[in-house]
């Protein structure tokens, strides 16, 4: 935190820039108050945020993330359709060459989900009831890792 301007550092952090994460809402789901919230966290916490709001397409999802330059991206899902979207939003990463990008979830996923989504790739998936200081912290470390396998 800088004394004079009240501001977070980002130094600190690593980096002279912020953490750059893209928050999606994928489906849909038109429940959007949790996305919402892990995003003011996050944002709170010194990232840059990018919130596409809801109803988007694996497609959209994983252009927003191409065009932002994004270190980390969150999906929030409460639709049940985690299963069909999720490896669909998986693979329009790859194709873009994203597929190193750290991808979270969180939402309402069935704990007997939760193997079968780790299992596309998605890194972490955060249920109801997660702190925000657990989000925060995974998602920095994903975005750190990303950094320091690019060289940065």
């Amino acid at each position: 935190m800088n004394p004079t301007t009240g501001e977070l550092d980002t130094r600190a952090l690593g980096s002279s820039n912020p953490i750059r994460v893209l928050v999606a809402k994928p489906g849909l789901d038109g429940h959007d108050r949790g996305a919402k919230i892990v995003a003011r966290a996050l944002r709170d916490a010194g990232m840059e945020v990018i919130y596409t709001g809801i109803r988007q397409t694996p497609d959209q999802i994983a252009e927003a993330a191409l065009q932002e330059d994004v270190e980390a991206i969150g999906l929030s899902i409460h639709s049940g359709a985690h299963l069909d979207l999720f490896p669909r939003i998986m693979e329009a990463l790859r194709v873009r060459g994203l597929g190193e990008i750290p991808v979270y979830a969180g939402g309402i996923i069935p704990p007997a989900d939760i193997p079968k989504v780790k299992s596309i790739g998605i890194r972490e998936v955060f249920g109801p009831g997660t702190s925000l200081d657990a989000i925060v912290t995974a998602v920095r470390a994903g975005a750190h890792a990303e950094r320091a396998s690019r060289g940065l």
